[in-house]
């Protein structure tokens, strides 16, 4: 986990708010995240660097619940490795490889009212994933097990959840340390720039 804080605070000192549109719905992995709270990181900062750091740990969480997985829990691991095969077969897959920052994040922009899209990112890979033939269909039985493996997942998920919120208390002062170095100083000259804006709207000199 140390690793994943340690590439966030060397990607801190890039993110500007220019290049982070905001989201017209709460990013529900940011929202209310333990984690981000274990971190210090407050609803008050920028989600963009919220999201970047709770997708760096979100990785670390997937890869120990799909260790867990591969090792207890055949039924869902079958399933899961059937949806990768789909996966690889769809021509399109616009959401894969993204940087860390970038996963989970809307495909196109809020549409503008009155100016529809002609296509959208993700309409097209919504076409793509629809071309793929379903797969087969689970018993009664099988599905009740499935649902259990499934709960089991998410036990353990949970689990991995607590012990990254404890390990992440370690790292608190850095990542409030680089809020406040690179973040707070960029949002305080937007807020004077909008300040002055609105104390003199029709000044000519006005940039």
């Amino acid at each position: 986990m140390g690793l994943a804080v340690e590439a966030w605070l060397r990607w801190v000192p890039r993110w500007e708010p220019s290049t982070h549109r905001g989201r017209a719905a709460p990013c529900r992995r940011c929202l209310g995240s333990p984690i981000l709270s274990a971190a210090g990181i407050g609803a008050n900062v920028p989600h963009g660097v919220q999201h970047g750091l709770s997708t760096r740990i979100k990785s670390i969480v997937d890869h120990a619940v799909a260790e867990y997985t591969a090792r207890n829990l055949p039924m869902l691991q079958a399933e899961l490795d059937q949806q990768a095969e789909r996966n690889r077969a769809r021509a399109y897959r616009p959401a894969e490889g993204l940087d860390p920052e970038y996963e989970g994040m809307p495909l196109d922009p809020d549409p503008m009212p009155g100016a529809p899209f002609l296509f959208t990112i993700a309409g097209m890979a919504d076409d793509a994933a629809a071309e793929l033939p379903a797969l087969p269909p689970l018993t009664d039985e099988a599905k009740a097990a499935l649902r259990q493996e499934v709960a089991l997942a998410d036990d353990y998920a949970n689990m991995v959840g607590r012990e990254i919120c404890s390990l992440m208390l370690r790292h608190r002062l850095a990542v409030q340390s680089a809020i406040s170095q690179y973040v707070e100083p960029q949002i305080e000259a937007m807020l004077s720039e909008l300040s002055e804006a609105l104390d003199s709207p029709f000044d000519p000199d006005t940039p």
